[in-house]
């Protein structure tokens, strides 16, 4: 049986932590690839980005594998400065305009591409081999764990405020880090035991309690009423000054977050990054598509909470394998299940990017405070967050 009270504890990063700088500039690079491609007619299933960034004080490297419309080296600077400026990165150490940016992407392999493309009968193999997860819960409306979904919310509420310009807010700066311990009560999150908070200050002379009570309202805004209460232990900026941040205090990396940017360690995780790969990359798509069967299945009313496996090989378009564990709380057999998630929807890589609606520039914008959780937006992104899928998954149940 689960234990039924214990407490858990999730971290997020936000947009201006080194690593995320890189997965941002990463994915702005898949978005200019995708946008290009519609201007001049590139057939977008032809497109193949996989894209890795380092930063470090005042350099970024962007290198990988890519195909498809023709972009200069200008084009893919200028993408990284816009990215930098919009995250908010005008310091001595590490500033949009004055950063060295070195460009060295290439043609992809032909040899991964003989394996991957799609040719007279057969489909389009997966980018690669690997297993991914899906998950999904009732701990809050968005069906995510709530220590990591209110983690990415206080961080992603304090950088509106900070870009807004909103009074003491304009004092921070784009590094920060949360970290959430719910407590549970009979499986259910019930409160908030402990709040960690360490954010740059652009004014050195700030002191931790000085930046307690500017990040404090916006933190109790964010959690649900009642969630703090007396004993609520608070860190922020547990040691001290953090005027230092982003690339220029420490070394950045595509794809080092992958459990800020999942289930916060709530559910596996198969190793994959996401960032600054095109969708024929199943470490990106399948683990969309896993969160997407997952969530049509916990909406469906199917089960409380559910963590879906998908497994592929390279050059291989069906996924060798689809697992489903409901945790005890499925209202049907978890074979049954797994079945009619097969017969749901196509599971290749071809199939997910149709499903999703992959092969458009909305890479960019999952770049922080998590890739699952988020409400759908107008251009199609954040689509394997719908729920357009739960009655036809119920119907192969009938």
């Amino acid at each position: 049986m689960p234990r039924a009270n214990y407490l858990f504890t999730s971290e997020s990063v936000s947009e201006g932590h080194p690593d995320k700088v890189c997965d941002r500039i990463s994915d702005e690079i898949v978005d200019l690839f995708f946008r290009e491609g519609a201007k001049s007619g590139v057939d977008p299933y032809q497109i193949r980005v996989a894209c890795e960034t380092l930063a470090t004080t005042n350099r970024v490297v962007i290198a990988g594998e890519v195909r498809g419309p023709a972009i200069s080296k200008e084009q893919i600077e200028a993408t990284a400065r816009d990215a930098i400026k919009n995250i908010g990165y005008e310091q001595d150490g590490f500033h949009w305009r004055n950063a060295n940016v070195d460009v060295v992407l290439h043609a992809q392999s032909a040899d991964i591409a003989q394996g991957v493309d799609a040719s007279g009968n057969k489909d389009e193999g997966a980018g690669d081999q690997g297993i991914m997860f899906g998950y999904a819960c009732r701990e809050t409306p968005e069906l995510m764990p709530a220590p990591l979904f209110y983690a990415h919310k206080i961080l992603e509420t304090l950088a509106k405020a900070r870009k807004a310009g909103e009074g003491d807010a304009a004092k921070l700066g784009p590094d920060a880090k949360s970290q959430v311990t719910v407590r549970y009560v009979d499986g259910k999150p019930v409160g908030v035991t402990q709040i960690v908070l360490s954010t740059q200050h652009l004014d050195e002379n700030l002191s931790s309690s000085d930046v307690r009570a500017i990040v404090e309202p916006y933190i109790r805004a964010t959690l649900p009423e009642g969630w703090i209460n007396p004993e609520t232990v608070w860190h922020v900026n547990p040691t001290g000054k953090f005027v230092i941040g982003g690339p220029d205090g420490d070394t950045g990396l595509t794809g080092r977050k992958i459990i800020v940017d999942t289930y916060g360690g709530a559910a596996p995780h198969g190793g994959g990054a996401f960032s600054g790969k095109d969708p024929t990359k199943v470490d990106r798509s399948a683990a969309y598509a896993a969160r997407y069967l997952a969530k049509n299945v916990v909406a469906a009313g199917l089960a409380d909470r559910v963590t879906i496996q998908l497994a592929y090989a390279i050059g291989v378009a069906d996924p060798l394998s689809i697992y489903v564990d409901t945790h005890g709380t499925g209202k049907v057999s978890e074979d049954r299940l797994e079945a009619a998630l097969g017969q749901s929807m196509r599971l290749s890589p071809r199939g997910i990017r149709e499903h999703l609606n992959l092969n458009r520039p909305i890479y960019a914008r999952t770049s922080a405070y998590g890739h699952f959780g988020r409400a759908p937006d107008v251009e199609g992104g954040f689509s394997w967050e719908n729920t357009d899928l739960a009655d036809k998954i119920k119907a192969y149940l009938a």
